[in-house]
C-alpha cells in the first residue's frame, strides 16, 4: 500500500506554486513601494509649498478653532451644552491638511 507517491506529487507541486505566487507577490510589492518612493521624492524636489498650510502638513483645526473641545447638546433646544472632545481632531488640537494631505508641498 504505496500511495504516498502520488499525494507528495500533488502537495509537492502545491507547495512550489504557492511558493512561487508568494515570490511575485513579494516582488511587486517592493518594485512598486520602490517606484512610488523615487517619485515621490522627485515630486517634493520640485514642489512648491502647500499654500493652506504653508508647507507645515498641518493647520489648527477648523472645527474647535484648537480648543480641543466643542460646545454640544444632543437636543435641538439644548437645556445643558456639554463640552465634547472634538471629533475632528480628537483633541490634538491641529488636523492634517486636506490640500496636500500633510505632506507640506502640492
Amino acid at each position: 500500500m504505496n500511495n504516498s507517491g502520488p499525494l507528495r506529487t500533488v502537495i509537492t507541486g502545491a507547495g512550489i506554486i504557492l511558493g512561487g505566487i508568494a515570490a511575485l507577490n513579494l516582488a511587486s510589492t517592493v518594485t512598486l513601494k520602490t517606484i512610488s518612493f523615487v517619485s515621490e521624492k522627485k515630486r517634493k524636489k520640485t514642489a512648491l509649498p502647500c499654500m493652506a498650510c504653508r508647507g507645515k502638513g498641518f493647520y489648527i483645526c477648523k472645527l474647535c478653532k484648537g480648543n480641543a473641545t466643542i460646545s454640544w447638546s444632543p437636543m435641538y433646544d439644548p437645556i445643558a451644552i456639554n463640552p465634547c472632545l472634538c471629533p475632528t481632531c480628537e483633541g490634538n488640537r491641529v488636523q492634517r491638511c486636506l490640500n496636500c494631505l500633510g505632506k507640506g508641498y502640492d
